[in-house]
């Protein structure tokens, strides 16, 4: 099978209504690029028909991976999982909950270029409700602050990614967050531009404050170590 130029990485976790609807979203805007692409699809350990929905829908798509964790291990896991499976040179990261417009993706890819190596999603406006917005936007303040970075939205996974850029990030619960911090303290090239957002319609949030703000900040006295330690990404020259 031939390597494909994209591959979009979707963790997967409870979200059986949500599916079908983004796929055939997705897809439309997939093929209107011009490029050969795969979307593979992590399931988490999905306890509701999320897995089943899914194995219907790869009966019709050819470019549709499903990727089955055996134990359910949290986002920063299921895209781990999918950076090492996928195929593409380019990879993009979006959530399966539809609130990422996948009509962005044109620009998160046009913005990928030179020595660029992510794009990252910054949420026009928050379709979510206060506490969330609230949360999220402490937690982007202190994690600046602690790491020395200017991230606006880190909160936002709908990002455009060079693959070989991510072979040596530290994988953690948590990495989602801190991926555009760690990418740019090896020494690479991170931008940002902005993105819609959708709100929530069908299913429900996994996320509250409790597992996004206080972990997150704590990881954040981490990412203060890593930034001391870090080796630089892109250091190989040649071989002689």
């Amino acid at each position: 099978m031939k390597q494909p130029d994209l591959s979009v990485v979707i963790p997967v976790f409870n979200e059986e209504d949500n599916l079908e609807p983004l796929l055939k979203e997705l897809e439309g805007v997939l093929a209107g690029l011009g490029r050969s692409y795969e979307v593979l699809c992590i399931d988490d350990c999905s306890t509701d028909r999320s897995l089943e929905v899914l194995k219907q829908l790869k009966a019709t798509r050819p470019w549709l991976r499903i990727l089955r964790h055996g134990v359910n291990s949290g986002e920063s896991a299921a895209e781990a999982t999918g950076f090492e499976h996928a195929n593409g040179d380019i990879i993009i990261t979006m959530d399966a909950d539809q609130q990422n417009d996948p009509h962005d993706i044109p620009a998160l890819l046009d913005s990928l270029k030179d020595d660029i190596v992510a794009v990252c999603g910054v949420r026009r406006k928050r379709e979510d409700d206060w506490v969330k917005r609230l949360s999220s936007r402490t937690a982007n303040v202190f994690r600046n602050w602690a790491t020395g970075d200017r991230i606006s939205d880190a909160g936002c996974t709908f990002r455009a990614l060079r693959r070989h850029a991510l072979r040596e990030v530290l994988v953690f619960n948590g990495m989602h967050r801190f991926l555009p911090t760690m990418l740019r303290l090896q020494g690479y090239k991170v931008v940002e531009i902005l993105v819609n957002h959708r709100p929530r319609v069908k299913g429900l949030s996994k996320y509250g404050v409790g597992n996004r703000v206080w972990r997150g900040l704590v990881d954040c006295f981490a990412m203060r170590w890593y930034r001391r330690r870090c080796v630089r990404g892109a250091r190989f020259e040649s071989e002689l």
